[in-house]
């Protein structure tokens, strides 16, 4: 018989009344209206304790069956964040002159986006996110099946970006496709796939973002109500 969770009273949130959850809801919604992706970074340095405490809330995202499918590999070091770099440009020049659609690349083109990426060497932080196709129970070896894998560690990438963005911190998710030469440069074993490298740190003094950023679609074309 599977072992069942010891279960024990829960009195995790305050009794906010009404007024003081409007007064929170729109407190958050604040904070994150301030939050952009940001391209230009500089190397001013960040307190590892501060990266660490977001990594750690990071992991108390929910997952399916509490597997908790996720891995992050927080990069520092300046000729990792070197070769990262040099990897992903091979990847992205390609994805530019022929694997991109012409549609893609239309709307990417307010962006400013190309295939040169220095805020990879730049951010004094770069996290990998890696998910976890499955684990292995340290002492036989044996699979540990997970589940909901791609929404369980999307819930820790938005966990992660909220806390980075909370500490005052700026970030930009980067996508290069193909991504297994992260599981190579860093290490990772097979059943590791990465997802995204969330790059973190202070914004460059001269750092901007497209107007057209700014521009979020209104509730009512991003939500059903039914009452």
């Amino acid at each position: 018989m599977s072992a069942v969770f010891k279960c024990v009273p829960f009195s995790g949130l305050p009794d906010y009344s009404a007024e003081e959850m409007q007064k929170r809801a729109e407190s958050f919604k604040e904070l994150m209206e301030g939050r952009r992706t940001i391209r230009d970074f500089c190397s001013k340095p960040v307190d590892r304790a501060v990266i660490e405490t977001a990594v750690a809330t990071a992991g108390l995202a929910p997952s399916g069956a509490n597997k908790q499918p996720w891995h992050f590999a927080v990069i520092s070091n300046p000729e990792m964040k070197r070769k990262i770099r040099e990897a992903a440009e091979i990847e992205e020049r390609e994805f530019y002159s022929g694997k991109a659609s012409e549609q893609w690349l239309k709307d990417l083109e307010p962006l400013g986006t190309d295939p040169h990426k220095p805020f990879l060497e730049i951010a004094p932080y770069l996290i990998v996110v890696f998910q976890q196709n499955y684990d292995l129970d340290p002492e036989t070896g044996d699979k540990i099946k997970h589940y909901y894998i791609q929404e369980s560690v999307g819930l820790a990438c938005g966990f992660l970006i909220t806390a980075l963005h909370n500490a005052g911190l700026a970030t930009l998710t980067h996508t290069p496709s193909p991504m297994g030469f992260l599981r190579e440069l860093l290490g990772r074993p097979k059943h590791e796939k990465p997802v995204m490298i969330i790059v973190t740190g202070h914004p460059a003094e001269d750092a901007t973002v497209p107007l057209e950023a700014l521009n979020k679609k209104d509730l009512d074309r991003t939500s059903s109500w039914f009452e």
